[in-house]
């Protein structure tokens, strides 16, 4: 497992956090808090938002209010901050506080395998916060894998699919996700789409028992 190194900053506030990591998203439809950067930097998306047919070609955080100018700023200024200050676990640890539920990359995908242990230290540090981070990146996730055996027991990481109405790709330890719209749901369908495009109640991305969730393309 990986050896997290506990930080020497001392981050006073929730409020320095904040600006330490460059914020973080509370979108509407979600029961807490998010992290995102650009999904302009996506690896594998960048190359599936040219194919037909996959999950990434009609990409929401590659339009709407994600195109607005203070958007990408925020975004670019977090990357940074990822990449280059040495307070940046802590200070995540500091603006999750007691967060109940936390979605990694509601925009974006991981960058590095560096990328993947800073948040695994972020996550292990906050026990009592149920993490979810979906990932197309499955290179990455396998490596860290390689190299500490599992994650932290508080976070659900989905492999999603690439393609849509595509079984899950599957990959030892690591739950999945996928898109359907031709095809029956596997597994959880999520219920979004029947109460308002909201998690309201329901926790099943969250969930390490729900082997894979299927999402409704829209």
């Amino acid at each position: 497992m990986q050896q997290i190194a506990t930080s020497t900053h001392d981050i006073q506030t929730k409020k320095d956090a904040l600006r330490i990591i460059g914020g973080l998203g509370k979108p509407s439809k979600m029961p807490g808090k998010t992290y995102g950067i650009s999904a302009g930097l996506c690896k594998t998306g960048g190359k599936l938002r040219k194919v037909p047919g996959s999950t990434c070609s009609d990409c929401y955080a590659c339009k709407g209010q994600y195109q607005f100018q203070n958007v990408k700023a925020a975004h670019a200024k977090r990357l940074d901050k990822l990449q280059h200050d040495p307070r940046w676990v802590s200070a995540m640890v500091k603006a999750i506080g007691k967060e109940k539920h936390f979605r990694w990359h509601d925009s974006g995908d991981i960058q590095s395998l560096e990328h993947l242990e800073k948040i695994m230290s972020v996550v292990a540090l906050t026990p009592d916060t149920a993490h979810w981070l979906p990932t197309r990146e499955k290179s990455i996730v396998s490596r860290y894998l390689q190299k500490y055996g599992k994650f932290p027991s508080n976070v659900a990481v989905r492999l999603s699919a690439p393609m849509i109405d595509q079984k899950p790709i599957p990959l030892d330890g690591v739950l999945t996700s996928t898109v359907h719209k031709d095809q029956p749901p596997i597994g959880f369908a999520c219920r979004a789409p029947d109460q308002d495009n909201e998690c309201k109640d329901c926790r099943a991305c969250w969930d390490k028992s729900v082997l894979n969730v299927s999402y409704l393309k829209h």
